[in-house]
């Protein structure tokens, strides 16, 4: 199994804890965003999109591409049951969901970099066009999780949700956010950077990550 990546990518760095949470094995491809490596036709060949992730495997069917980091957990769930990503009773996945939404549709695409050179082409300031949504996206979501949150966003077990939201704690960083306001979010987030696969899959400790 392999996945091209980006080591700050938010969609790849879900898909790592996702991987190191059911202990599955894998080679970390990294692909270069800044050089534009996903633009290239050998990357173009694995995601039309030029986007990362990618998770390709062989099995006896031949070699699978899926993208998407949503669709890629919700496959890996299915594949490796334990520890479960979505909870069972059919409210509680629906709301799990819908927190990992929030970042993945309202919060990530706006910061990220395509978009940012955008804003930057059409005369924009990229950097006060991120902090304006992941500042909205996370008062949303912490209004959301409140009446879920327990040790993590919902409940006491570590959800998707929570892999969708570590990641986008570290854009508000980035882009300068403040996060005193979110005090509750904070200490979930340090709970749960704690915890082995969050170390693993940090930005921080990938084979390309820059300093």
């Amino acid at each position: 199994m392999r996945l091209y990546g980006y080591w700050r990518s938010s969609a790849s760095w879900r898909v790592r804890i996702g991987l190191a949470l059911k202990g599955v094995a894998y080679d970390n491809v990294p692909v270069n965003l800044r050089t534009g490596e996903q633009n290239e036709a050998a990357h173009e060949a694995r995601n039309p999109l030029h986007k990362v992730p990618v998770l390709e495997w062989t099995d006896d069917d031949g070699t699978h591409r899926m993208t998407q980091s949503m669709a890629i957990l919700m496959w890996l769930d299915a594949q490796v049951p334990t520890p479960p990503l979505f909870p069972s009773d059919p409210l509680l996945r629906a709301r799990v969901i819908e927190l990992a939404e929030v970042v993945n549709t309202a919060m990530q695409p706006l910061q990220n970099s395509s978009v940012l050179a955008a804003v930057e082409d059409l005369g924009g300031d990229r950097t006060p066009w991120a902090h304006r949504w992941v500042e909205a996206g996370l008062r949303a979501l912490d209004q959301l999780s409140a009446p879920l949150r327990g040790r993590y966003l919902c409940g006491d077990e570590i959800t998707v949700a929570d892999l969708f939201f570590v990641p986008q704690m570290y854009g508000a960083r980035r882009f300068g956010v403040d996060l005193a306001p979110f005090d509750a979010l904070t200490a979930i987030e340090s709970r749960l950077a704690a915890h082995e696969a969050f170390v693993a899959a940090d930005a921080s400790n990938q084979p390309d990550a820059v300093p």
